[in-house]
């Protein structure tokens, strides 16, 4: 499909002057400004998508400024108005596969909101938090443990990331609050013209059902700044979930690929039903290898292309399924013996399935979980996964959103299987990801050597194609890479691109000066546009 005509082909900012550079230190100060030369040298993590072509300098920004506070925030946007550069904000940056810390825009100034970093309020009682942007998920379950709280945190694969940034990129987490992105409630937000805005019951001052109820009197506005460059997010409640009293990890496994429908069909049941809470997640052998850490201990590099025969090798060696489901069942002694009997009796209805249980934890056993799947459905972050990741290692990952019918499922997955390895060249990697009772996230990954620059650009190509494919097919992305934006908006185009166009007038209407993250998810400024 061709893009829609209003998008710039590419786009760079203004120089940075010297006296922009000044202003910018007197707001945050000397050594919370980092220079370009600087930008991709080690600092925690490099100022620049990872996963991204190498020798390819597109997306860098200018300059990276680390403000530790919302005033600081305020002063840099009005630089960046007067200075007409823009601004791309990243909490943590952490988004591999998806661009990471990387300016859509080349030159823009990158607002880094590591240092802002505190767990504002936790509320035993009724069970939130109120972080700001630079909490990862390692540092908010740690306040949890350091206060002996009940509570727990549904969290991603790697808990490296922000709270706050993941969500709202539509990051998946696992436990039941992860289910339809349920875990956000109430945010502060800082506008492109300085000026803060509460959303819902914060609108209201000291109402104390800001981070509880997730509308307000009037229109609800926290989806509004989900994947979108209408303000910066400097605060935000979050959702959480004491410890049950019976937590029973789970792998549901089956031997054959020609099984997957029926086992998505299986699964979307007892999603309707209640029975299976959270996200359960389907892998297939490989990407279940390098969630059990199963990869780490066979030293299988991932560049190494397995048969057919050799896949099936490793599932009879180590009781894999062609695919596998990782899920939990949460609840006092009796309700998870009841769950675990309409479990067995539903997937056994699958030829040759089996369920792996490796016993179940009490709210005090959590420090003597080690398995990495069931940390994940455990609410226990951790980076147990960047030990499978090796230099050669890289990804970018198409997400469509899928009907959860298990042919329509099946169908897009195996297709989309034959598409990646003949382009790749790499052996297939997929996730379904059932983050609620009636869709999926598809997450298909194009695998490739990040030190190679043509590696990295035929999985970029394949990432095209597919997006294309299944658009053809009236299938959107759930979240897509910085640099494939254009090419999944392109497919928006219901009513002459009704749905963009709403949102280039909201964009006009809220940051007249198109500062704010200009290109974010297709949607550009009017000075752009123009």
């Amino acid at each position: 499909m061709s893009p829609d005509p209003s998008a710039p082909a590419g786009a760079s900012a203004a120089p940075l002057t010297p006296a922009v550079i000044d202003r910018l230190r007197e707001i945050v100060g000397d050594g919370a400004v980092t220079l370009q030369e600087d930008l991709l040298a080690d600092l925690d993590w490099p100022l620049r998508d990872v996963y991204w072509i190498a020798g390819d300098d597109r997306y860098v920004p200018s300059v990276a400024v680390h403000p530790t506070k919302t005033a600081q925030i305020q002063e840099i946007l009005r630089v960046a108005t007067e200075a007409g550069i823009p601004v791309w904000t990243h909490s943590q940056g952490r988004n591999n596969a998806y661009g990471g810390t990387s300016a859509r825009v080349t030159g823009s100034i990158s607002i880094s909101l590591r240092r802002m970093n505190r767990v504002l309020e936790i509320d035993e009682e009724l069970a939130f938090a109120v972080v700001e942007p630079g909490v990862r998920w390692i540092d908010l379950d740690e306040e949890l443990r350091r206060r002996g709280s009940r509570l727990q945190v549904s969290c991603p694969d790697i808990g490296w990331g922000s709270v706050i940034g993941n969500s709202l990129d539509n990051g998946i987490s696992y436990l039941p609050y992860g289910a339809d992105f349920a875990a956000p409630c109430g945010m502060e937000v800082v506008l492109a013209d300085g000026e803060l805005l509460r959303t819902g019951m914060g609108a209201q001052p000291d109402n104390p059902t800001w981070h509880l109820y997730k509308r307000g009197v009037g229109p609800a506005l926290d989806l509004l700044f989900t994947q979108s460059n209408y303000g910066i997010v400097v605060k935000m409640g979050v959702w959480l979930m004491p410890r049950p009293e019976v937590f029973l990890p789970l792998v549901l496994s089956i031997p054959r690929d020609d099984q997957l429908a029926q086992a998505i069909d299986v699964v979307r049941e007892l999603r309707l039903r209640n029975t299976l809470r959270g996200v359960p997640s389907f892998y297939n052998t490989l990407m279940a290898i390098g969630m059990t850490g199963l990869r780490e201990k066979l030293e299988l590099p991932r560049t190494v292309y397995l048969q057919p025969h050799e896949i099936q090798t490793l599932r009879d060696a180590h009781e894999l399924g062609a695919w596998n489901v990782r899920t939990a069942l949460y609840g006092g002694p009796e309700e998870v013996v009841a769950q675990t009997a309409v479990l067995k009796r539903a997937w056994g209805e699958i030829e040759g399935s089996w369920i792996t249980d490796a016993g179940d934890y009490g709210p005090d056993d959590y420090d003597s979980i080690d398995e990495i799947s069931a940390k994940i459905t455990g609410g226990v972050p951790n980076l147990d996964l960047l030990r499978t990741m090796g230099p050669e290692f890289a990804h970018v990952d198409l997400s469509p959103i899928v009907p959860l019918r298990g042919t329509e499922v099946a169908d897009v997955v195996l297709s989309s299987a034959t598409k990646i390895e003949a382009h790749t060249g790499y052996n297939y990697g997929s996730s379904i990801l059932v983050t609620g009772e009636r869709t999926c996230a598809i997450i298909i990954a194009a695998f490739f050597d990040p030190r190679v620059a043509e590696s990295a650009q035929r999985a970029f190509e394949i990432g095209r194609e597919l997006i294309d494919w299944l658009g053809e097919r009236g299938y959107s992305e759930y979240r897509v890479h910085l640099d494939l934006m254009e090419d999944a908006a392109a497919h928006l185009s219901w009513n002459d691109y009704a749905y963009k166009h709403f949102c280039e007038r909201i964009k006009d209407a809220v940051d007249p000066a198109g500062i704010l993250s200009p290109g974010r998810y297709g949607i550009w400024p009017e000075r752009y546009r123009e």
